[in-house]
């Protein structure tokens, strides 16, 4: 164990902000090698450091820990306050995780403002930090938001086909729309409660009638960031555009925003309305699952199959969030940090063939496996990992989340085992016309397998599902009481 004479928050935040500082003024843009080397060096001090505060954080309480207060703007009672719990602690883990990788992914892309790129990573990953630490409902919304400006950027500039402006201003207006809901609710807290601070309003009831109001405006900014049917048509547009490591910070982190602001805003502030919504929820969550695993199987361009399974697996999600239930909740979890990893690895594995044969459409595909078979090896274990095979993540996540509904109706299980089914057709159908049949030789006449820098990325993506998938109990430790304190605001 750590001794921290200091806030180690404080300085988790600053790494990043460290590195755009010595970016901008003392790397020149020239220095393309160096450029690399340091940022990566800065994501992985980040990553460590988040390690540090895993070792020293406390699984036996369910109080914010590592809380700091700065009053910003006394005469309006706002105040900067960061602290984590068990829930955030995980996020900002997986985030300072795949930031990391993402540095690693794109070692030898882009060729042109690179400078620009790195910073825009960096600066993405100051936002996503302070996101999961701010306990703030208007700082978050700010952070919330601030999120848009790098990705807009990582899309329409270095994105990979002709599309991409469109695509960047698609993702760019369809969440910030969905947020500007969020803030109108932001501003009508603060102007019935005074403050904006989460730990008040936690323990501040609102009228029936108010929760409901509430509820449907956060409910409008969550649900575009997961995103939940009717809200998706911008994602698989954005991951067919954006570059590999676009796409791993997109399906690993961002899509997870919404499912953590329910978590901490939605359900603890809105119990009531969270209650009476629940089946509505459940409706969408269900179309999600059979309509975007029916989808997937009709898409021809391999980011959008993932795009589409990555809408299904957020349905899941938001089935075990509204469930209401202690199983469900951690389920929910659990289940987007597992698809945080696995999504991650399956659109690097796109990208690794993107690299190579420069097309993502699936009939230039087959017979992968006479040569690239290391690279094979990788992508079915992760396809496997996706259809929540028994020993990886996801089978933990989706077992507590169907634990949980469970309780509540068995239709509603079996309607969900039937999205089970079909993400397991798309996906060993996808495995099986990438790795077999005949190879395509006139189109293709250049093979490689993956290289060293893949193979090392690959090998920790697939630890860190298998740690999560055999002993799940070192999360679910620091999960337990964070989930109860949560579960405590439902039931009183």
């Amino acid at each position: 164990m750590f001794e921290f004479f200091f806030n180690p928050l404080i300085v988790l935040i600053c790494l990043p902000l460290f590195g755009i500082f010595v970016l901008l003024i003392f790397i020149p843009e020239t220095e393309n090698h160096f450029l690399k080397i340091f940022t990566l060096v800065i994501t992985s001090l980040t990553f460590i450091w988040s390690l540090c505060i895993w070792i020293n954080f406390n699984e036996t309480t369910s109080n914010f820990q590592f809380l700091e207060t700065y009053s910003l703007i006394p005469f309006f009672n706002i105040s900067y306050s960061i602290g984590i719990d068990g829930i955030s602690l995980l996020f900002l883990l997986l985030s300072t995780f795949l930031i990391n990788l993402c540095i690693l992914i794109s070692w030898e892309f882009p060729k042109f403002f690179i400078k620009e790129y790195l910073i825009s990573f960096l600066f993405l990953e100051f936002c996503l930090i302070q996101i999961f630490c701010v306990l703030d409902i208007l700082l978050f919304y700010i952070f919330f938001e601030s999120v848009l400006i790098p990705m807009f950027l990582i899309i329409g500039i270095w994105g990979s086909r002709e599309r991409k402006i469109r695509a960047a201003f698609q993702f760019f207006l369809y969440t910030l729309i969905g947020s500007l809901f969020m803030l109108v609710g932001i501003i009508f807290i603060y102007s019935i409660k005074g403050t904006t601070d989460l730990q008040i309003l936690w323990f501040t009831d609102f009228p029936l009638n108010i929760q409901l109001i509430l509820w449907i405006l956060f409910f409008l900014g969550f649900s575009v960031k997961i995103p939940m049917v009717p809200f998706h048509i911008w994602l698989p547009e954005a991951h067919a555009e954006a570059p590999t490591a676009g796409s791993v910070i997109l399906a690993g982190i961002l899509l997870k925003l919404g499912g953590f602001g329910f978590l901490r805003f939605s359900l603890p502030l809105f119990p009531f309305a969270s209650l009476f919504f629940s089946p509505f929820v459940f409706v969408l969550s269900l179309i999600a699952i059979i309509y975007a695993s029916l989808t997937t199987l009709r898409q021809i361009d391999l980011k959008k199959i993932i795009a589409y399974s990555s809408i299904s697996h957020m349905g899941f999600v938001t089935l075990g969030i509204f469930s209401l239930t202690l199983n469900g909740i951690d389920g929910s979890i659990m289940l987007m940090l597992s698809h945080g990893l696995i999504s991650s690895a399956m659109f690097f594995c796109i990208g690794i063939l993107y690299d190579r044969y420069s097309t993502r459409i699936l009939k230039y595909f087959g017979g992968l496996v006479q040569i690239m078979p290391i690279f094979v090896i990788f992508f079915m274990f992760f396809s496997f990992s996706n259809i929540s095979f028994p020993g990886t993540s996801s089978f933990i996540g989706e077992l507590l989340i169907l634990s949980g509904i469970s309780k509540i109706s068995l239709c509603l299980v079996s309607l969900a085992l039937f999205g089970v089914v079909l993400s397991a057709s798309y996906a060993i159908w996808l495995f099986n016309r990438v790795s077999f049949g005949l190879l395509h030789l006139h189109y293709f006449t250049y093979f490689q397998d993956i290289s060293r820098r893949e193979f090392f990325i690959l090998s920790l993506l697939t630890f860190s599902v298998f740690l999560l998938g055999i002993y799940p109990e070192i999360f679910l430790n620091d999960l337990n009481f964070s989930s109860l304190s949560l579960f405590k605001h439902l039931i009183y």
